[in-house]
């Protein structure tokens, strides 16, 4: 039997940056996060890829954590290699662990990953996320995202045609 994800009791949010003994935890959660609702991938199947990657580095993930378990994360990465582009952030990627959803796990992720655009200099965030998720559509209208684009169609999941929706909005100073 697996060891619980969260612990029962509420306790602390903590959000940090990753590091390099986070790939195990890391993995762990993605894979148990995946869903038809979010990926375009199909379901992890063993062997299992890494977690971190060339592409996908600590430096560019925020870990959540309560009472040392690993509950979620945010990749925060520049939105293009142009210099003209530099003032914006993208998010590639949130997960929150499902026994941790509705403890604000997502939206301090989110707050965590605006200071850390800020700090970078950006004052600019985008991310892309499916137009049947509904769930996350909402969290990121409630924080300010507005649909910036849609690429209908854009993708088929689970034998139906899925808008792909961009959002984005300014960062405060």
């Amino acid at each position: 039997m697996a060891e619980p994800s969260v612990p029962p009791e509420p306790s602390e949010l903590i959000i940090r940056p990753a590091v390099i003994d986070d790939e195990t935890a890391l993995a762990d959660l993605d894979r148990r996060t995946w869903s038809p609702l979010h990926a375009v991938q199909p379901r992890p199947e063993p062997p299992f890829d890494r977690f971190f990657t060339h592409r996908n580095r600590p430096e560019n993930i925020l870990v959540a954590e309560l009472d040392g378990y690993t509950v979620g994360y945010i990749r925060l990465v520049p939105a293009s290699p142009l210099a003209c582009n530099a003032h914006v952030r993208q998010i590639q990627g949130l997960a929150v662990d499902q026994e941790a959803r509705g403890r604000g796990v997502a939206r301090a992720l989110l707050g965590a990953a605006y200071a850390e655009a800020r700090r970078q200099g950006a004052i600019r965030i985008t991310l892309r996320v499916l137009g049947h998720n509904a769930p996350a559509r909402r969290l990121y209208e409630s924080e300010r995202f507005a649909v910036e684009g849609v690429l209908p169609g854009e993708y088929v999941l689970e034998g139906a045609y899925v808008d792909d929706v961009l959002m984005g909005r300014r960062l405060d100073r």
